[in-house]
């Protein structure tokens, strides 16, 4: 019932178990300086059981069982000397009897010289604190006041000085104050300011309460230091310093995985984008460093696959994010071999849409992606700001990409390019196109998406042992014993459904976006096209576009709804054929400059002509006879004849009169002998009016 070491409690006192007899128990008061082993009857304890006055309790002392000293330290070299010591007392089966604990006591006194409160010290110690070596541990924890704060009086704490001349400061409830305000001002912020600034900016305001004291009374730097280890905890420390951004980015503790917050793949897609580390060049001309291009990729968080990508020059946009994303969505093989790779769909098994998409707040915020949400049911999930870490997969996959052809690609962003260093620059080593940069990203995924092994993928508890940590594996895994989250969507549909909208204005003309006019069939049914009062047609529509060809778009005609017809470019704005809307939109920046260069130049000739004019009447007037000497009706009456006298006038002195002509000699003529067609003036009637015959 009972066993040795265990500690009870009988009412309010601790004892411990030493020895168990037929009828006896040998314990000991746990707390007790001068206590002994005494006897006790079992009947007694099992009696304080049922009277509820004796209870077990957890061992005080449980902790020393782990503590193992620093070999050759003060501690250990104390506990083995100590226990050396009271051994022959320990060990002696009747130490719970006085005369006879005596004797031996007795007998280790004449051999250690040790006196006999010492040798009952370590033997009670030993005793009360679980009969183990460890009980006779120094308890150093308990020196040095931890915890406690000392007070200096009238004599500054600490050694005294022997280099520095004076005495030093007194560190006292104000001058802690003036510590707190100049570390909060200065050291608990984001500014990484040093510690020896916070400290001047300290003697600074000191100086300003006691300007008499010399520069050796003031605090020191080690006192301030003291001071904010003890007052200011490390986790306050971290959170003030880094700033509430940095925090929550790199100091704050992790408590889960991204893979555990998903069921299966496609559940959800992280898509970022960054500038990769190296210089391309033209495709077409070598020779021509056309700069850093821009690496968009699409990874399933569950299996780690690469579901898409996209690199090209166009800038971090939703552009570039609908390209990437549409990759992910559609199957890949023929893309694969337009590059020289032969992929089958059971390779790369991407073909759908996500359950939920994961993306920064910029390039799927707003009403463009909207159609994605609504009309595909994919949930768009967006990063609080400054918070990269929320797509750590995706951000980590960059640098694991770029880690494969930097050691070997020429123009890497590595270094300097400043000449004074010594350093060429990187730039002018650039040697791969878009073309062979796409192949290097394009096998690098392939590599990764069936070979590459996750190290520290964190598995479920239902995934086998056996199952490789690379993505494939994971991706077939997740389908064969989770749920398969992908969508199926038509690839021309979701073309359509991703590119970006605006509303388009119809008119007689067509349907127009960025003052280009697009008719269709679809339009002369409907009727929007036709001219005339009666004619009812909207004045807005939705339109998507590509923005890669300005030659077609895709009208909606009607709200909320996801049926469209293709509208081609309209005769009149045949300027933009082949052209693609940035085309336009930098030639119609262009045009707006040349329109307002030349209204300034019609401006000015139009002051100049209403001077011409304004001079001119201004002669008139004064030419112009003050009196007639006739009448305001015979004036009148006089119109219609003095008008046909300036005709006269006018037609004589138009009259074309050549010089004389030589007759002496007659032109030669020469006379076709057949007819030839070509010569007859084209005739256009066809093409003029042939809508007219077609309606």
């Amino acid at each position: 019932m009972f066993r040795i070491n265990e500690v009870l409690q009988y009412e309010q006192t601790l004892y411990r178990i030493l020895m168990l007899f037929e009828y006896y128990v040998l314990w000991i008061k746990v707390h007790d300086d001068k206590a002994f082993p005494q006897l006790i009857e079992i009947a007694e304890l099992e009696q304080g059981f049922q009277d509820e006055i004796l209870k077990r309790v957890d061992d005080p002392y449980s902790d020393l069982i782990t503590v193992t000293p620093e070999y050759g330290s003060t501690a250990q070299i104390k506990r083995d000397e100590n226990y050396e010591v009271i051994k022959p007392l320990v060990d002696f089966e009747n130490s719970y009897q006085a005369k006879a604990r005596g004797k031996v006591v007795n007998q280790i006194v004449a051999e250690t010289g040790k006196t006999k409160q010492t040798i009952y010290r370590f033997a009670r110690r030993y005793w009360q604190r679980g009969q183990i070596p460890n009980a006779l541990l120094p308890d150093y924890k308990n020196s040095g006041g931890k915890g406690q704060k000392r007070r200096a009086t009238t004599k500054k704490l600490g050694r005294p000085r022997i280099y520095m001349p004076g005495v030093g400061a007194l560190i006292d409830d104000f001058t802690e104050k003036l510590f707190r305000v100049a570390i909060d001002r200065h050291v608990m912020t984001d500014k990484n300011k040093s510690f020896r600034y916070a400290h001047n900016r300290l003697k600074d305001i000191y100086s300003q309460y006691f300007p008499e004291l010399p520069e050796e009374e003031l605090p020191t730097l080690r006192q301030m230091e003291h001071f904010y280890k003890r007052e200011y905890r490390q986790v306050e420390k971290l959170e003030l310093q880094a700033g509430k951004i940095r925090t929550k980015k790199d100091i704050r503790p992790l408590f889960g995985t991204a893979t555990a917050d998903v069921l299966g793949p496609g559940m959800r897609y992280e898509i970022d984008a960054t500038i990769a580390d190296i210089y391309l060049v033209s495709s077409s001309e070598r020779g021509n460093i056309v700069g850093r291009p821009v690496v968009y990729m699409v990874i399933d968080v569950f299996s780690r696959m690469v579901a898409g990508f996209y690199i090209g020059f166009e800038n971090p946009s939703y552009t570039a994010a609908i390209q990437a994303l549409y990759m992910a969505s559609t199957d890949k093989s023929e893309y694969c071999r337009e590059l020289g790779f032969e992929v089958k769909p059971e390779q790369w098994p991407c073909i759908g849409l996500p359950s939920a998409l994961l993306a920064d707040r910029g390039e799927l915020m707003g009403h463009q992606i909207e159609c994605l949400e609504k009309g595909f049911g994919v949930r768009l999930e967006n990063t609080p700001p400054f918070r990269s870490e929320a797509k750590g997969i995706v951000e980590r996959s960059f640098r694991s990409f770029q880690q494969v052809f930097k050691p070997f690609a020429p123009g890497v962003v590595t270094g300097t390019k400043i000449k004074k260093q010594g350093d060429r620059d990187y730039r002018l080593d650039a040697k791969v196109t878009i073309e062979d940069f796409t192949k290097i990203i394009l096998a690098s995924v392939l590599y990764h998406n069936q070979y590459h092994v996750i190290d520290r993928y964190d598995k479920a508890s239902d995934m086998p042992t056996d199952l490789p940590n690379n993505p494939l594996a994971l991706w077939n895994w997740g389908l064969q014993h989770r749920t398969g989250r992908l969508k199926k969507s038509e690839p021309e549909h979701l073309r359509v459904a991703l590119m970006p909208r605006i509303r388009g204005t119809v008119s007689e003309s067509g349907v127009c976006i960025f003052g280009l006019y697009y008719t269709s069939s679809e339009l002369m049914q409907l009727g929007w096209m036709h001219r005339g009062k009666e004619v009812t047609r909207p004045e807005k529509v939705d339109v998507a576009y590509d923005l890669a060809t300005a030659e077609y778009i895709y009208v909606y005609p009607e709200a909320n709804n996801n049926k469209y017809f293709v509208c081609q470019l309209a005769t009149r704005s045949r300027q933009f054929t082949g052209a693609s809307f940035w085309d336009v939109w930098e030639q119609n920046e262009a045009l707006k400059y040349t329109e307002a260069q030349a209204k300034l130049v019609a401006n000015e000739q139009e002051r100049a002509l209403e001077r011409k004019i304004i001079e001119t009447i201004k002669q008139a007037e004064k030419a112009a006879p003050v009196n007639s000497g006739l009448s305001d009706a015979e004036r009148i009456n006089n119109i219609r004849e003095n008008r046909n006298a300036e005709k006269t006038k006018e037609r004589h002195a138009r009259a074309y009169r050549p010089v004389e002509i030589d007759t002496s000699q007659s032109a030669q003529v020469h006379y076709l002998s057949e007819p030839d067609d070509e010569l007859d003036f084209p005739d256009f009637s066809d093409e003029l009016f042939g809508e007219d015959e077609q309606s």
